[in-house]
């Protein structure tokens, strides 16, 4: 079993931990409909990727009042 040889001050470990925050995104305006999305992403608003449509989107889906 493996056994530190001297204790590791809290200012040594806490600097070892120094590059593990979460840093915060870098989002991108889609250059189709002007929202917000990923970098090298599909829009997930439109579906257009560097000015092709590529997924095509579907209109809003009425729901029956019945089947729910």
């Amino acid at each position: 079993m493996a056994v530190q040889q001297n204790k590791v001050s809290k200012s040594r470990r806490n600097n070892r931990r120094a590059h593990d925050a979460l840093v915060a995104g870098n989002p991108n305006e889609c250059t189709n409909c002007g929202e917000l999305k990923r970098p090298h992403h599909v829009c997930p608003s439109c579906g257009h990727y560097a000015d092709k449509e590529i997924v095509a989107m579907a209109d809003e889906i009425e729901l029956d009042e019945d089947a729910a």
